[in-house]
């Protein structure tokens, strides 16, 4: 063994670990790396713990929860990204890592990574949603345009609408539509709008073309739940064709450019003119046909015999009338014929039971002439009694005498 080497003290683990991290933190400050993404997880502390990798190497990458809270997009396995942050030395386990202050994704950018994660949250919601948006006013009296008063959009916007329909009045809203303070200018505008003491009846809200950064004030979250919000239909007329903003998607109409939201918003005078020509025409045919119509109705109800010999109804009814006369008199007569032999049946079977018919045949009726009580009991008399002797021809009036027991035969009887 050499002597230097035997005199040398040697060092601990904690020391030469502590040695390296001293080096490498110093060294090493606010690196950028780039790689593949590999090994994500987040644990309920919020922080992130991922490998970063290439084809030959890889180094742990740890993100703390306070910058990880902020992301603007999801982080997942596969994923190629750039890193800024320090390298730092974890001693109980000997590794050296990455601590991530900044992460941005490669081949899409942070804009569009974020605009994709807020679209996903808000069509959540419904925000988005086909059936909450309402249809446009066909004649509208007062559009309401939120954009800047310098811009060519305005221009445009008037341009064509002085070409299309002159009956609208127009009321523009100064806002900012690019920049720092233009999300809460729109966001102004907007609810200005709704708060008019005379709202108008459809609200523009837009600008000229130009790049995703000019247009992201159109994708912030206020702005899209401002539209959201509107009590007044909206037509998102931001200019450009390619990228859709979320303010497009979240309006109830989308333009593509200020000048289209003119044509969009009011009608063109020259095809409300032809379309009311056409209606006139259309009107004017269909009341010729329905003239035609009617002209031949009448014609085959003047052929009907009621109205060629009208009386002939009159007469026909007469004489069934007259008929059923007939027939209602030998129906009473039959019925009285009837019943008037019914009558005689029973008159004569009255008269058969009649007492005057027992008198007709030699009997008689006394009465009590005092009482006027048909005598039935000689008993009952008295002798001295009146009576009264009714008969067929007559009466007669006697007094009694004599009273016969029941069992007592007269002589010469």
């Amino acid at each position: 063994m050499d002597e230097a080497a035997e005199t040398t003290q040697p060092l601990s683990v904690s020391q030469l670990t502590l040695r390296i991290k001293q080096s490498l933190e110093a060294e090493y400050t606010s690196v950028w790396v780039n790689g593949e993404l590999s090994d994500v997880s987040r644990p309920q502390s919020g922080h992130v713990y991922l490998t970063l990798k290439d084809e030959t190497a890889q180094i742990r990458g740890v993100i703390w929860r306070s910058v990880a809270s902020r992301l603007g997009f999801d982080l997942q396995d596969g994923q190629q990204v750039i890193c800024c942050g320090d390298i730092d030395v974890y001693p109980p386990r000997g590794v050296y890592q990455l601590i991530i202050r900044r992460i941005e994704p490669l081949g899409i950018g942070a804009l569009q990574l974020a605009l994709r994660k807020l679209h996903q949250r808000l069509a959540a919601e419904g925000l988005f949603d086909p059936a909450r948006k309402r249809p446009l006013p066909r004649f509208p009296r007062r559009i309401a345009l939120v954009t800047s008063p310098t811009g060519a959009a305005v221009r445009d916007f008037l341009e064509v609408l002085r070409r299309r329909w002159r009956g609208v009045q127009v009321l523009i809203i100064p806002a900012k539509v690019q920049g720092e303070g233009a999300a809460q200018d729109l966001v102004h505008g907007i609810r200005l709008a709704n708060a008019l003491a005379e709202p108008p009846d459809v609200l523009v809200v837009g600008r000229g073309g130009g790049s995703l950064e000019d247009l992201w004030c159109f994708n912030e979250e206020p702005v899209v739940r401002a539209i959201h919000a509107s009590r007044i239909p909206v037509v998102s007329a931001v200019g450009h064709e390619i990228d859709v903003t979320l303010s497009d998607l979240v309006a109830d109409v989308r333009a593509l450019t200020p000048s289209e939201a003119a044509s969009l918003v009011a009608p063109a005078a020259d095809e409300v003119r032809a379309g009311l020509d056409g209606m006139r025409a259309r009107l004017a045919a269909a009341l010729r046909a329905r003239a035609s119509d009617s002209r031949a109705r009448l014609d085959a109800l003047a052929q009907h015999r009621v109205f060629r010999r009208p009386f002939d109804r009159i007469h026909d009814l007469a004489r069934q009338l007259d008929d059923l006369e007939l027939r209602a008199q030998r129906a009473i007569n039959y019925q009285c014929s009837r019943h008037r032999d019914r009558l005689a049946a029973l008159a004569a079977r009255l008269e058969s039971l009649s007492p005057l018919g027992v008198l007709a045949r030699g009997y008689s009726v006394t009465q009590h002439t005092a009482t006027r009580q048909v005598v039935t009991d000689a008993a009952a008399l008295a002798v001295g009694d009146m009576l009264t002797s009714r008969f067929a021809q007559g009466q007669a009036i006697s007094r009694v005498t004599e009273i016969q027991p029941v069992d007592e035969r007269p002589e010469n009887a």
